[in-house]
């Protein structure tokens, strides 16, 4: 059941999308993958980084647990039609096996699609904190979201 259209993500509204465990088996899988340098999974070569100092997530894995904890927590009960692209990732401090990541989202620009006006295009910030609320990503990007009224089954806004 969608809960959530596009008139629903108003600027300047704040989500919690909840809280994500990094898991030490997990970022060790992703690495092995997909980011295989060293700090990422070999816990000697990752204790001589000058930056990390024991094994740390990978910036890419970190992306990935965040869009996974915001589809199973806000957009699968939201009319989501995808996304157009992320304007900007930073990842501000690491992520260790261990933490739990506190996610919040932060609308900042809403507007109906011109060329699709049953859409609406929201850009909202993601912001990932870990357990001594430090902010470890920031992520700003774009979303396509169904507008109430072209939903046959919701009543019309007005």
């Amino acid at each position: 059941m969608i809960k959530y259209y596009w008139e629903d993500l108003t600027v300047g509204s704040v989500w919690d999308v909840g809280e994500i465990r990094v898991e030490r088996q997990e970022v060790l899988d992703f690495a092995r993958r997909y980011d295989p340098q060293p700090f990422h999974v070999d816990d000697e070569a990752a204790a001589r980084s000058p930056v990390f100092g024991r094994l740390a997530a990978s910036g890419w894995h970190t992306c990935a647990m965040a869009m996974g904890q915001y589809v199973r927590e806000f957009l699968n009960r939201a009319d989501s039609m995808g996304s157009p692209g992320v304007e900007q990732i930073k990842w501000l401090r690491p992520v260790y096996p261990g933490d739990t990541l506190r996610m919040r989202l932060r609308v900042t620009d809403a507007r109906p699609m011109a060329s699709r006006p049953n859409i609406g295009l929201v850009r909202s910030v993601w912001e990932l904190h870990n357990q001594d609320d430090v902010q470890v990503l920031s992520l700003d990007a774009w979303g396509m979201f169904g507008r109430r009224a072209a939903d046959p089954t919701e009543p019309s806004a007005g």
